[in-house]
């Protein structure tokens, strides 16, 4: 197998990345790094343009690897994953890595030392994206079935509301009959009801 190609592309968040971090010398450091086919900058990197721009360079360099150094990973891996997939490689060949949590909302005020340490995170998530292997996806057939343990009312009613949505339930319990608790009381408070 050959040497994976990496691109890497840095995002600056509008000022929040780039306000803090030197984003064109990160990418210049980036483009240096061993593996590194292709680094380039964008303002809004998840935005359709930027998205483009990822796909474009995968076409254009043949890359296998992606890095993409922006903002948190939580809202948007999945929609950078969505545009490896459509550029036709795997969306496991993805690494993020958050500069803007990590670094420049850290080093706010000294860009120097936020442009050290993005360049040392981005060295970084380049190693590991190197070394990212596709996870394959098979869709199984899911039982629709489901066990409740414990037939006192909560469990009585997680049952019936769980069959409700089409489930299959087993209801199980360690005594003889259902009911628990409840069915021990003859009446409850505040309505003086019968308990079952």
């Amino acid at each position: 197998m050959s040497d994976p190609k990496v691109g890497v592309f840095v995002c600056y968040c509008g000022a929040n990345i780039n306000g803090a971090v030197d984003c064109e010398a990160v990418k210049d450091f980036a483009s240096e790094l061993d593996g590194v086919a292709v680094a380039a900058t964008y303002p809004f990197m998840c935005a359709d343009p930027g998205q483009g721009l990822i796909k474009d360079a995968i076409k254009e360099h043949g890359l296998d690897r992606i890095v993409v150094a922006a903002c948190t990973p939580k809202i948007h891996e999945p929609t950078f994953r969505g545009c490896l997939q459509d550029a036709g490689i795997s969306p496991y060949y993805l690494e993020f890595v958050n500069i803007r949590e990590h670094d420049a909302f850290v080093h706010m005020g000294d860009v120097k030392a936020a442009t050290k340490k993005a360049c040392e995170m981005i060295a970084g998530g380049v190693e590991r994206a190197k070394k990212l292997e596709d996870v394959p996806q098979k869709v199984v057939d899911v039982d629709k079935s489901c066990m409740v343990i414990g037939a006192g009312i909560a469990g009585i009613q997680s049952a019936l509301d769980l069959g409700d949505q089409g489930f299959k339930v087993y209801l199980v319990d360690k005594d003889e009959s259902i009911g628990g608790r409840m069915a021990q009381l003859a009446k409850t408070f505040p309505t003086d009801d019968c308990a079952m």
